[in-house]
């Protein structure tokens, strides 16, 4: 699965034009400090080529942006799957997401279901589908697909801690069959994991 997978990125490259090599464009962001508390205006920065790849970084290098702009680009679904999920920037645009329409499902490790505060019991609470997985030691997946076409995933967990304290990575693959092999293992987590109730 490995091996296809880089295969799939190796081809996506292969297609890039060599005159748009290592070039930036400018995304549709909102601006810096907005009511997130997010610095929107990194977004300029992140490289995109034509293969389709956005890539970003923490502490402060547009991770949490990123994310949530891959999620603002959604139309008709997002599915998630989450390690530790406590951002708030995130869980407002999966919530901002659903409330324009979009088919929004999350599925969260174990830890989520007992913790004080997660991202995952707010989205709950507003009505959007949650599940706990607790198959696993730790379900340490970090990846959302956008509209079957679209993966984000890396390293990074939608916590406060990555955006700001931790060296972690995002990277955002545009590319069909690998959104179609993630939406499969999201499938997957989703039917073995238990429904997380609102809290209140």
């Amino acid at each position: 699965m490995i091996r296809s997978f880089l295969a799939i990125v190796a081809m996506s490259a292969t297609l890039m034009l060599p005159e748009t090599a290592g070039t930036t464009e400018t995304y549709r962001c909102k601006g810096p400090n907005d009511e997130t508390g997010i610095d929107f205006s990194v977004c300029a920065n992140w490289p995109q080529d034509k293969g389709g790849v956005e890539i970003a970084f923490s502490p402060s290098g547009g991770a949490t942006a990123l994310v949530v702009h891959t999620i603002e680009s959604a139309k008709t679904t997002v599915r998630v799957a989450a390690y530790s999920f406590t951002s708030k920037p995130i869980a407002q645009a999966l919530l901002d997401a659903q409330r324009r329409g979009v088919d929004v499902r999350v599925v969260v490790d174990k830890s989520n279901a007992t913790a004080r505060y997660t991202a995952s019991s707010f989205l709950a609470n507003q009505g959007v589908p949650v599940r706990v997985d607790y198959r696993y030691a730790i379900m340490h997946d970090k990846f959302v697909v956008v509209d079957g076409e679209t993966v984000e995933t890396g390293s990074f967990n939608f916590t406060a801690a990555a955006e700001s304290h931790n060296a972690e990575n995002v990277i955002v693959l545009h590319a069909v069959a690998v959104a179609q092999r993630y939406g499969q293992e999201w499938e997957r987590l989703w039917a073995e994991s238990e429904e997380m109730k609102p809290r209140y």
